[in-house]
């Protein structure tokens, strides 16, 4: 098992725009850290530079305690599966998956006997003599994830390979994948767009925006605290609710107040006693699964708001809002009671009421 370290890792084109700036974390022996964040924020360059197929402009890469930032990427042991699937057409499977070693002059008992063992532990024994043309894109898939694990790699990398998948392969592959590393304790490095990958697959998540890390931990942990605005927004479905105001203080509670419509509520005192001072701006947020409908008049805090959209799921509802100038959601059990244009008196659950700074967006 490979201990990977990015120390300070900067990566910056001959035009002076930099992609990845000042990006330090460590990716620990047998774990599956998934790099999740917007298109464009990076993720994709910086496993390129760990595999060695682009270049580091500054900072150190690490394998254990070796630095291998001048290293070639055929040097760097790398198992790398892309979303493409990158196979040879005019090649078998079983030719597909000999194919790293065949480079190597690996002798042809030994190739032999390891595609068996490959095709075998990725389901592909019955279609060795098919070519990539008459195969699904699970099939597919499988393939190129074979091939990868073919030579043992050092650390396994993965960019977005399941986005050309349907829905209901992409919820099955998740699960192959994730069941095929851990069995193989190789350490994994994988990197998505889709927040559902991330938070089901990672044993930790690096949330990144715009070539910085945002934070970085266990997903329930970066869910339920998130350590900023973007991370708060980013992921969730739907996305955490936000209600910016100010507070102020009224008898010996602290206030706030939201700064458009005016829903305003009660801060808790186990809010307040963490922090002292609070900023004056300040953003609420609060995920959709933490509202409830039907609050009653002395019930605090509530906010008037009419329903402009319901989604049904099967086993729960989205009702979607407006408040604040901004859309907001509630996740519900499924219920007849509710129809769009209807009025409903909503109440946040104090305990996980999240808050932010309004200049910073840092969490307080």
């Amino acid at each position: 098992m490979t201990h990977v370290t990015l120390k300070n890792i900067v990566k910056e084109y001959e035009s002076g725009t930099q992609i990845i700036s000042d990006l330090s974390l460590s990716v620990e022996p047998g774990e599956l850290l998934v790099l999740v964040g917007p298109s464009g924020c990076g993720k994709s360059t910086v496993l390129r530079m760990i595999a060695g197929l682009e270049e580091i402009t500054g900072g150190e890469l690490l394998f254990d305690d070796q630095r291998v930032n001048d290293m070639p990427a055929k040097s760097r042991d790398i198992g790398m599966v892309f979303q493409n699937y990158a196979l040879y057409p005019h090649l078998t499977v079983a030719e597909n998956l000999a194919f790293p070693l065949t480079l190597r002059k690996v002798p042809k008992k030994n190739i032999h006997d390891k595609v068996h063992e490959v095709s075998t532990l990725v389901g592909l024994e019955s279609l060795l003599d098919r070519k990539p043309k008459q195969l699904s894109g699970g099939q597919r898939q499988r393939v190129a994830l074979g091939r990868a694990i073919i030579r043992t790699p050092r650390v396994f990398l993965f960019d977005e390979p399941l986005s050309n998948l349907d829905a209901q392969l992409r919820v099955h592959m998740r699960a192959e994948i994730v069941k095929l590393q851990k069995r193989l304790g190789i350490t994994g490095i994988y990197v998505t767009h889709d927040q559902a990958e991330a938070m089901t697959m990672g044993d930790r998540i690096a949330v990144l925006n715009k070539g910085a890390l945002m934070q970085i931990g266990k997903p329930k942990e970066i869910y339920e605290s998130p350590a900023n605005v973007f991370v708060a927004g980013f992921l969730g479905s739907p996305t955490m609710n936000f209600f910016k105001g100010s507070i102020a203080m009224e008898h010996t509670s602290m206030v706030f107040v939201e700064e458009h419509e005016g829903a305003r509520f009660t801060l808790p005192a186990s809010i307040i006693t963490k922090q002292s001072p609070l900023p004056r701006n300040i953003i609420v947020g609060i995920r959709p699964e933490h509202c409830s409908p039907h609050a009653s008049q002395d019930e605090d805090p509530v906010w008037e708001t009419m329903i402009e959209q319901i989604e049904y799921h099967g086993h729960e509802m989205i009702l979607h809002m407006m408040s604040g100038g901004t859309r907001k959601s509630m996740r519900i059990s499924v219920s007849d009671d509710y129809k769009p244009d209807m009025h409903v008196s909503i109440r946040l659950d104090h305990k996980h009421i999240c808050l932010f700074d309004a200049d910073t967006g840092l969490r307080v």
